[in-house]
């Protein structure tokens, strides 16, 4: 493992200390002051102001001392009632996706856990393309926290540990997933800091999918709710044949000021990494500024506008882009029920080292992410068509990246899941002379059923079958270095176990 490789993980998890050693300070409880019996037994005036209740963050309900274990509760009944969550207050023109609310917990909690995968594949994506069948298992604790304060909000949930495989070309690996976001709301203001990182053996694209491994933290209801980042600002990793152990990292930091009842602006900020730990891939830094407004025609339905501006670098490569989106946006929300948002628009592309005669072009801006909620049961999607990082093995890509994912609890213990994504990742420009675009046609398909065992246990067992189909772009195949379009698929059948005991109280 390199230098870099080390540096970048510490840095990552250097904040997570500090802010657990800050939110886990014990508060001093205030003790009551004696009052005059006299004082006791005299009416008070109707006129004379009264004192003000101390504002609780949660309700009227007196915290747990902290460390002490709060009784069961359980998050996915308040999901089912809308009546119990707060809105989602994600603005439409925000670089994060809008979640259908945020639970009304009574208390501050941290979870421990611990997560224990198992993860066999018919086949092996990248330099290698090794056929049979290899195990990858994975061995990771787990932790949730959520601190909540009366204008303000911080929201944890971190998977660390290892990756150990039989199979040589994947080796050993470290394997982490941070999900992290503060919010405050200051009068007219809202500001939101969101990360998401993750190092991971292997393509993020349908990683886990179905499982917990997936997915940081302890997972289920008592997992905090924190927004994701939006499709065009996460590192691309959507094809399988970039290898060998990657960490990517995407940071949106915006804030949002109420103009009116009905309007506002948002100015959001985001940097993103993709760097692979091998040498033969293509690392990639992505830079974003936006500058959005947003209408709200009634309670369920608004609309917006925004210009952003990008950047791609590429460390060891000359080659370099910027990128201008001007775009439309809608979205629908119904707390507990719907979030719906569409964007599109123009996006022009310049570039540092012309490719062949172009140094510009001009290529469209699409995406939509849905997430909406029925009885016992839910479907998520998204979509996105514009330009990325190049997912390790095209410095930058045109990408049409689709995912799709349904589930349902089939009876009071048992629930099931079926997942399905797919994406086209193209060169930045058509043609080049003599040698055509090169494409990388990607998919994923499976499902996944689970159950808990007792009150602290749950299992996971899911089926995912990966296909890519790879056309170098050579208009020649007997050009020198010019392959034939190739063709390759790969099962993985994945086993996770998760244990947690009950949340406790941080004050």
């Amino acid at each position: 493992m390199s230098h870099r490789y080390l540096r970048c993980g510490v840095s990552f998890l250097a904040p997570l200390f500090l802010l657990g050693t800050h939110t886990l300070r014990a508060q001093d409880p205030q003790q009551p002051q004696p009052q005059d019996p006299q004082q006791q037994s005299q009416p008070q005036d109707p006129n004379q102001p009264q004192p003000q209740e101390p504002e609780q963050p949660w309700g009227n309900v007196p915290p747990k001392p902290a460390g002490i274990g709060l009784p069961p509760f359980d998050l996915d009944d308040l999901l089912r009632n809308p009546n119990n969550l707060q809105p989602d207050y994600t603005p439409l023109t925000s670089m994060l996706n809008a979640g259908l609310g945020f639970p009304d917990v009574k208390h501050s909690y941290w979870v421990p856990g611990v997560q224990v995968s198992t993860s066999a594949s018919s086949n092996l994506f990248g330099a290698t393309n090794t056929t049979g069948w290899y195990a990858t298992n994975y061995v990771t604790g787990n932790l949730s926290l959520l601190e909540a304060w009366s204008r303000s909000q911080l929201a944890i949930n971190y998977s660390g540990g290892g990756a150990f495989s039989d199979e040589s070309s994947v080796g050993n690996s470290g394997f982490q997933q941070l999900s992290f976001a503060e919010s405050f709301k200051l009068d007219r203001w809202i500001i939101q800091i969101v990360d998401e990182f993750s190092q991971l053996p292997q393509s993020g694209f349908g990683f886990g999918v179905g499982t917990g491994l997936g997915i940081p933290g302890v997972g289920g209801s008592l997992g905090p709710t924190i927004p994701t980042i939006g499709n065009s600002y996460s590192p691309n990793q959507s094809i399988f044949s970039g290898f060998g152990p990657r960490y990517s990292n995407a940071t949106v930091a915006e804030a949002t000021y109420q103009l009116t009842r009905r309007s506002s602006l948002t100015a959001s900020g985001s940097y993103g990494i993709l760097h692979f730990v091998d040498s033969g891939n293509i690392d990639a830094d992505s830079l974003f500024a936006s500058f959005g407004y947003n209408y709200q025609l009634n309670h369920k339905d608004s609309i917006g506008a925004f210009y952003e501006f990008a950047t791609y670098h590429f460390p060891g490569n000359p080659q370099a882009y910027g990128v201008q989106t001007a775009s439309m946006a809608y979205a629908r929300k119904i707390t507990g029920r719907l979030a719906f948002s569409l964007y599109g628009g123009p996006q022009f592309l310049s570039f540092r080292v012309p490719v062949g005669t172009a140094s510009s072009t001009v290529n469209g801006y699409a995406s939509a992410f849905l997430n909406y909620a029925f009885e016992n049961g839910g479907i998520n999607g998204r979509y996105i068509h514009g330009i990325s990082d190049g997912s390790g093995v095209l410095t930058g890509s045109i990408v049409d990246e689709v995912s799709f994912g349904v589930s349902r609890r089939l009876s009071r213990l048992w629930n099931a899941s079926v997942h399905f994504g797919y994406a086209h990742n193209r060169g930045v420009v058509s043609s080049t002379g003599t040698v055509s675009n090169p494409t990388y046609d990607n998919w994923f398909v499976g499902g996944a059923i689970g159950r808990p065992i007792g009150r602290d246990f749950a299992f996971t067992l899911s089926y995912t079958a990966n296909f890519e189909t790879n056309n170098p772009g050579c208009s020649s195949p007997g050009t020198p270095g010019c392959g034939p379009s190739s063709n390759t698929n790969a099962q993985i059948l994945t086993l996770n176990f998760r244990w947690h005991p009950r949340p406790f109280a941080l004050q």
